[in-house]
């Protein structure tokens, strides 16, 4: 039903795929003190605690992603993410090439943060970032990767969720 397929490139799939551990239409959230050794973000559980701190940053990511979908910027997601940047602890290391990459430099549930704040510095380099959107639709809100030529793709599968939108839009109008 969602677009799983088709992830974002490089670790920003990461990313996406800590925003999709809540599925708001199946009522199910994968986040737990295991998830972030399973996604390759850390090794070892987390402390309820951490487990917590990862969820309030993965909403205010989420909040964010739907402005890359033309939604409004989320004052206070900037807010948290900013928080969440002021306390992270990274690093520049260099690889075999000299090509610099920013690391997580903490343990448990400040390391996972970090390391996605990484990866969302380092996607925005890239300019992939701005492709990371979150589907609109109240119900969903499913992130997804725009591979569109022109970054116009609004809807996480055009199947569902944007067929219930444009069915919505067509009996208003009737």
């Amino acid at each position: 039903m969602h677009d799983a397929d088709r992830p974002a490139p490089g670790d920003l799939r990461l990313v996406q795929r800590l925003v999709n551990t809540l599925d708001l239409e199946e009522g199910t959230d994968a986040l737990s003190d295991t998830w972030p050794d399973s996604a390759e973000l850390a090794s070892g559980a987390l402390s309820q605690e951490d487990v917590a701190r990862v969820a309030i940053f993965r909403e205010a990511v989420r909040r964010l992603l739907l402005a890359h979908n033309g939604g409004e910027v989320d004052a206070d997601a900037v807010a948290a993410l900013e928080a969440f940047g002021r306390e992270a602890s990274v690093r520049v290391s260099f690889g075999a090439d000299g090509s610099p990459r920013l690391q997580a430099a903490a343990a448990g549930g400040d390391e996972v943060i970090a390391r996605l704040l990484a990866i969302i510095a380092q996607a925005a380099a890239e300019g992939t970032w701005e492709r990371l959107k979150v589907c609109p639709a109240d119900d969903c809100r499913w992130a997804f990767y725009d591979f569109s030529r022109n970054h116009s793709r609004t809807w996480c599968d055009m199947k569902v969720c944007g067929n219930r939108a444009k069915a919505r839009s067509y009996r208003a109008r009737r």
